[in-house]
């Protein structure tokens, strides 16, 4: 499933060929998505592009129309094509553009989804209760702390909630408590302010060096101009069960926890 990363290295590559582009066409073959695709999004002709955003991974194409809102799913992708070649049957979305190029949506499982979008983003109910963007300011020691209060939940589970910070999916949640020495299953609300200062540098890092190496391909991924993401190679302990630890040796556990593969050391993750 594309995660925070890999729908940011998505966004910064189709930026360039959609901001201040004006679409001509939008072509729905199949608007059986994850929610159907609602007939107005053909408001969206004759509409310049203003700006590509992501809020945590949801892709944002703001017009003076409106906001279409796009969703990777578990096997979605956006690739920007010129030419664009006959449509494959998984080829659910076109847009086509004022410079000839098409933006297409594949979604072979169907659980993307384009929304359109024209009230405030601030009332959109996909958005309007999420957590903070984890590579800015706003996530924070502090704000984790708070948000953290009283949980007795596992620290991996409490990570990957949106509502806390959101973007943190399995792969990156697993990285960042390695990289923080922190076990997976250690109660959210019982972390020191140390450890959670700790755990927020670690989040932040995890996910840049993975923004920065494209992502991670570990099946269906691929960048807007149909490159693997590199990050597979860096990955420490996810998809590692049963290996040697990079740090100390010791072999790596796996474990179900809130029905994800979880894999830490014993030895080092505390």
């Amino acid at each position: 499933m594309p995660e925070l990363p890999e729908v940011e290295v998505t966004r910064r590559g189709i930026t360039p060929h959609l901001e201040g582009r004006a679409v001509t066409e939008v072509i729905v073959r199949n608007p059986k998505l994850r929610w159907p695709v609602d007939p107005q999004i053909q408001q969206l002709a004759g509409q310049p592009i203003r700006s590509v955003s992501r809020r945590a991974k949801y892709l944002l194409l703001e017009t003076d129309a409106g906001v279409l809102i796009l969703h990777l799913g578990m096997s979605g992708s956006l690739r920007v094509l010129s030419p664009a070649p006959e449509p494959g049957k998984h080829d659910h979305l076109d847009l086509v553009l004022d410079s000839g190029a098409v933006l297409r949506l594949n979604d072979p499982r169907r659980f993307g989804a384009a929304i359109w979008w024209q009230l405030p983003l601030d009332a959109q109910p996909l958005l309007n209760r999420l957590g903070p963007e984890p590579l800015t300011l706003a996530f924070n020691a502090e704000q984790l702390a708070t948000a953290l209060k009283g949980k007795t939940s596992a620290i991996k589970t409490a990570l990957m909630d949106n509502h806390v910070v959101v973007g943190v999916g399995n792969i990156y949640a697993n990285e960042a408590l390695f990289a923080a020495g922190i076990h997976p299953k250690k109660p959210a609300g019982k972390l020191s302010k140390a450890r959670l200062e700790r755990l927020v540098e670690e989040v932040k890092a995890v996910l840049a060096r993975a923004i920065e190496q494209g992502g991670t391909t570990l099946k269906d991924f691929t960048q807007a101009d149909g490159k693997p993401g590199y990050f597979v190679q860096q990955l420490n302990v996810y998809g590692r069960g049963g290996q040697p630890c990079v740090q100390c040796g010791a072999e790596l556990k796996e474990i179900k926890l809130g029905q994800r593969a979880t894999v830490y050391c014993g030895h080092c993750q505390r």
